[in-house]
């Protein structure tokens, strides 16, 4: 189901990541930055419901969160959804970064992008955590695909 996977907005992960950076910046607080982070999540193309199992679950978060990827001329896009708002909305940042990448370019673009953005400082220890097993989840995906 090719409408479920995330295309890039921005030609590379680094604009991609800018971009998310000014987004961020047009907000002076966290709270209002989180409504945005949000609205981002309720914008993903919708993920298939028979893909929300535990095949297509990324383990370690705290909510659930499941994440399917697919190799599209030679790049990786990767579709996915959470049960919970932020979260589903760190879903959408993280694929506008990495979904219609190269993996070289995915295992290329390090996800020290988020704490830069100051996203890890804001979230909770268990979000946090999270984030940090979807960013593995998919660089394991690329890993994968350059093998």
């Amino acid at each position: 189901m090719t409408d479920s996977y995330v295309l890039p907005q921005e030609p590379t992960a680094q604009a991609a990541i800018e971009a998310i950076a000014e987004d961020l910046d047009v907000f002076d607080d966290w709270m209002d930055r989180y409504g945005f982070i949000i609205e981002l999540g309720r914008k993903l193309p919708p993920f298939p419901a028979d893909w929300m199992n535990d095949a297509h679950r990324v383990p370690g978060c705290q909510s659930q969160v499941w994440m399917e990827a697919a190799v599209r001329d030679g790049k990786l896009v990767f579709a996915g959804a959470s049960d919970a708002a932020i979260v589903a909305g760190l879903v959408a940042l993280l694929l506008r970064v990495y979904s219609g990448r190269t993996p070289a370019e995915v295992l290329a673009t390090d996800p020290v992008f988020l704490k830069e953005l100051g996203l890890m400082e804001a979230l909770s220890t268990n979000r946090g955590n999270g984030v940090a097993s979807m960013t593995r989840a998919i660089r394991d995906q690329a890993a994968r695909a350059s093998a």
